[in-house]
């Protein structure tokens, strides 16, 4: 149990590398990752693996009530997930959440 806190732990440990340039007047209102508990196979070296996803969601929203998926650029978000992927022991898979608000919320639960 205490390797899955730990992997969500460092799956969601912000970086100053890792975050977007700034510009634009939208700002994610809110930003994180979520470990996930399902595990994919995957390959990492010459071998299989199967370990854990990790979602990033992020989202701008005025009121609260609505909100939007936050459009980081592609290149931002891969090569935040090759971090994660590298970094976190555990973790084979990232996503990206696109999900509006309606019909999701902003947090998972």
């Amino acid at each position: 149990m205490r390797a899955i806190w730990d992997r969500k732990r460092n799956c969601g440990r912000p970086s100053p590398r890792s975050r977007p340039p700034s510009g634009g007047s939208k700002r994610p209102a809110a930003c994180f990752a979520v470990l996930l508990p399902v595990k994919t196979v995957g390959v990492m070296g010459d071998a299989r693996s199967y370990d854990y996803v990790c979602a990033l969601r992020a989202v701008t929203s005025t009121d609260g009530m609505t909100a939007e998926s936050y459009p980081f650029d592609h290149g931002f978000v891969a090569g935040v997930a090759t971090r994660i992927i590298n970094e976190v022991r555990g973790i084979n898979r990232v996503v990206y959440d696109v999900t509006s608000k309606p019909p999701g919320t902003i947090e998972w639960e």
